[in-house]
């Protein structure tokens, strides 16, 4: 079964975020898809083959964390966009948050910081599955760095795509903007 590209032109006219940056995120994202479908493809032929025990198989297999996670990432991302507003101060979220972190804003201030760092890569809020602990994690590549166990709840990407073509190199002001638009609610419904 092949994996579809998500419809998020609702997004266009999100402030902070112009026509074209989102447009070239969106064919981004779209080519995650495509090569998560065609290594897919690549495996599913190699196994049918016998193929399994060569090099080829054993670096698609490696590539499809990354085709797969490029894609998957990217819709977590598109999905924690398009709201306004900040999150509902008396939600399972800003409760969670206030409690693992002391306070919405140390939570903020860190998860800033986090994103700020020198790098490409993404900004992850993370809950711990065994002990429901939330956390900030730097991914430094889409396949690289995810803790084990852990659900993803909120997701920024801070790979250049994500923030060039509007900020230069003024990642803070896109990082402002990005929490100008986070959909708190559905943020919300990915706590455990």
């Amino acid at each position: 079964m092949a994996y579809t590209a998500k419809d998020y032109n609702n997004l266009i006219g999100m402030e902070g975020f112009s026509e074209t940056l989102l447009k070239n995120h969106f064919t981004l994202y779209q080519g995650y898809v495509t090569n998560t479908n065609k290594v897919l493809d690549a495996l599913d032929q190699m196994l049918k083959d016998g193929k399994t025990g060569t090099p080829e198989y054993a670096e698609l297999k490696r590539r499809l964390g990354w085709e797969f996670n490029g894609m998957r990432l990217h819709e977590y991302y598109f999905e924690n966009l398009g709201g306004k507003g900040g999150i509902d101060k008396a939600g399972k979220l800003a409760k969670k948050i206030g409690a693992d972190f002391g306070s919405y804003e140390v939570w903020e201030k860190d998860f800033k910081a986090v994103g700020a760092m020198r790098g490409i890569g993404w900004v992850a809020l993370y809950q711990d599955t065994l002990n429901g602990r939330l956390i900030n994690f730097w991914i430094n590549e889409h396949d690289v760095a995810h803790p084990a166990g852990g659900n993803l709840i909120l997701i920024m990407d801070v790979f250049e795509h994500a923030f060039m073509i509007d900020y230069g190199l003024k990642r803070a002001d896109y990082i402002d903007a990005f929490f100008k638009n986070i959909n708190w609610p559905s943020v919300e419904t990915r706590l455990k």
